[in-house]
């Protein structure tokens, strides 16, 4: 008798439209979101071989890579071309776009759950790696690159090799100081930056069940930081009544039927994955990186490791690279690092919630002298909505710049981007090389991390915050901007 399934099996299951010879599958895709920096070349391949858009109704286009968050005008020419490339193409195949200026703007993977249009069991696919953070629904969301983007939009579906299943199972409640960014970046810790390859990761136990929506969110947007296809969260009451909120939900008879098949989407009893893991909660404290990809990060507080503590020659030269270009020294208590910019924003913690968590931290302070601190709203919906609650005013107060919604310097491919050698405290998801500018040192940490390194100047858990002056005693740690951290 063949055993149960998990929940990434059920959702595959049910979209499966044929088995090809050669073992992959034709899957139907239910959303596909579009964005201007990925969706050029496949319009391009539709245009030339003559095949309009097969179900425009199914597809969601938003401006976020290129746009400027300072004001509504696209200075930059690349930016602007691209842009203004996507809305001739969405006017043409009579697709919904949200564009910059419109109130439901803001970045692909925030607006789209916000609006209703990410539902549980669906299959999702965008021109973007980040697309795992649907997953937070039950939803299989994944990434895809621009030749699938013009399969999909050609024919709604895709062919694809089934991924192996692996279950991260936490036990234990998560202490009041952790966040869901701090749970992610201590799994990537734990299974290394291409840990999960080839794998689409179902996140499970008490700790998950206890986040929010936009906490199930974070956690499974940086799935693909591990390596992973995609990251899923069974979907609960939580879930359902995120969706009952949202303005492109079922409604009526329909929305007692989408429940009732909801709440069959949950891994079997008797399922098996291919590899499971096990973290223990109840020990997790707030994470930062250290080096150049999500996995190189340790709780905040502890030293900068030495390469010669990792057994594999390949992540020991990893790590070597990685120190040379932050400009670190093994041993330097990561709390002692020093950063220039402070970024709260990103589809990985750009949410209400997000600015809420970093609000609650700056309330009543202000910035450490001479850093920067930009709050960029991931939505135009969140940044009316932190609005009407005044946290516009509290980031306002306390120095930081308040921002128009888009992606912003989370990627460096708008007028947003940092000069080179500068080193930043980061809600967002990469810490690559360059990723945030030229020459950039990027630490990856949680909203409250963040607002609490804005006050003092250097990495600070709102816990250690708790010592300081409210208006900051950072002086003594505080660099000028432009220089690095401790060697």
């Amino acid at each position: 008798m063949p055993g149960g399934l998990t929940l990434f099996e059920k959702v595959w299951r049910s979209h499966v439209v044929e088995h090809t010879p050669d073992h992959q599958d034709l899957l139907y895709i239910d959303l596909h979101l579009v964005h201007e920096a990925s969706s050029a070349q496949a319009f391009d391949g539709l245009r030339l071989a003559g095949r309009p858009v097969r179900r425009p109704a199914q597809t969601l286009a938003v401006e976020d890579h290129n746009v400027p968050t300072d004001s509504l005008v696209i200075e930059d020419t690349m930016s602007r071309l691209q842009v203004e490339a996507l809305r001739r193409n969405c006017a043409e195949a009579g697709i919904d776009l949200l564009r910059l200026g419109d109130r439901r703007q803001g970045i692909v993977h925030v607006v789209a759950p916000e609006g209703g249009y990410v539902l549980p069991g669906m299959t999702v696919i965008c021109g973007d790696s980040h697309t795992s953070t649907h997953g937070a629904f039950g939803a299989l969301a994944f990434g895809v690159g621009t030749s699938d983007v013009e399969h999909a939009l050609a024919t709604q579906t895709l062919t694809l090799a089934r991924p192996r299943t692996m279950a991260v199972d936490f036990v234990g409640q998560l202490p009041s100081d952790v966040t869901a960014k701090d749970v992610i970046l201590a799994v990537i810790a734990r299974i290394g930056a291409n840990g999960a390859h080839g794998h689409v990761i179902e996140y499970r136990g008490e700790a998950i069940s206890g986040l929010s929506l936009s906490g199930r969110m974070t956690v499974c947007n940086m799935s693909v930081e591990a390596g992973a296809v995609a990251g899923m969260v069974a979907p609960d009451d939580t879930t359902f009544a995120y969706v009952e909120s949202r303005p492109n939900r079922p409604r009526g008879a329909m929305w007692e039927q989408a429940l009732a098949y909801w709440r069959t989407l949950r891994t079997d009893e008797d399922a098996t994955f291919d590899r499971v893991i096990t973290i223990d909660a109840s020990k997790l404290r707030p994470f930062v990186t250290w080096g150049t990809n999500p996995g190189q990060a340790v709780p905040l507080g502890e030293p900068v490791p030495a390469p010669e503590s990792f057994p594999d020659p390949a992540v020991r030269a990893a790590a070597r690279r990685a120190l040379d270009y932050m400009g670190l020294r093994p041993g330097t208590p990561t709390d002692e690092i020093a950063v220039d910019t402070v970024f709260l924003g990103s589809c990985t913690n750009a949410r209400l919630e997000d600015l809420k968590e970093a609000a609650d931290v700056l309330r009543g302070r202000t910035l450490a002298p001479g850093l920067r601190m930009l709050v960029v709203p991931g939505s135009m919906r969140v940044r009316r909505a932190a609005e009407e609650e005044g946290l516009h005013e509290v980031f306002e107060q306390a120095g930081a710049e308040w921002r128009l919604s888009g992606c912003s310097i989370c990627l460096g491919m708008n007028s947003d981007r940092l000069a080179g050698g500068e080193r930043v405290a980061s809600t967002s998801n990469r810490n690559y090389e360059g990723r945030q500018g030229p020459g950039t040192r990027t630490h990856l940490v949680s909203p409250a991390v963040a607002a609490a390194t804005a006050v003092t100047g250097r990495l600070t858990t709102p816990t250690g915050l708790s010592e300081e002056e409210p208006n900051g005693t950072a002086d003594s740690v505080h660099r000028p901007r432009g220089r690095t951290a401790p060697q």
